[in-house]
């Protein structure tokens, strides 16, 4: 008998992934998983912000990076400044770095929204690439041909299920952005 499990687990890693980078995308309020991306230059290697730092939300529209070192204040801030695809202007008072959320545009949500949809590409391609190999698997397996109709029929069904699920994510996404 054919086993689907390992691909139905890479499909769903590729769900989970892609949960973790719409966590990303700005949407107009603050939420610390705005910063997950950004690298920090500290004591001679990049880190991950939330290494080096505590961040938090202040009234909805305002992050706070408090650091555990604070040596690295201006560090954090440069790191948070110079992250083009977040757009932010940090300010530091010697204590913690104010990272104001500034409302979004109609022409910067549609942008947003269009990036967004390149993720979706990416997760439904890993999908895509789950199934191909579970087919190739098929193909050379040592089985009777209504086993492997059977078995390519139950992950074609996987593969439609992870990626109607994305679907619905960006779906969800897309209106989350575009409301004022």
């Amino acid at each position: 008998m054919f086993d689907s499990s390992e691909y139905e687990t890479r499909m769903k890693n590729a769900i989970e992934h892609f949960e973790t980078e719409l966590k990303k995308v700005r949407t107009g309020r603050a939420h610390p998983d705005m910063l997950a991306g950004v690298k920090v230059e500290t004591y001679g290697q990049f880190m991950p912000l939330s290494q080096v730092a505590n961040i938090t939300v202040n009234g909805g529209t305002m992050l706070q990076v408090t650091p555990f070192d604070p040596a690295t204040l201006q560090a954090i801030a440069t790191a948070i400044r110079n992250d083009a695809s977040l757009g932010l202007n940090p300010t530091d008072d010697g204590h913690v770095v104010r990272v104001p959320i500034p409302p979004l545009t109609e022409e910067r949500r549609k942008e947003i929204v269009k990036q967004t949809s390149a993720k979706v590409e990416e997760a439904k391609v890993a999908i895509r690439g789950a199934r191909e190999d579970a087919r190739k698997e098929l193909k050379g397996a040592e089985l009777p041909e209504d086993v492997k109709k059977k078995a390519e029929k139950s992950v074609d069904e996987l593969t439609k299920k992870y990626t109607d699920q994305i679907d619905q994510l960006f779906k969800a996404k897309s209106d989350e952005i575009m409301t004022i």
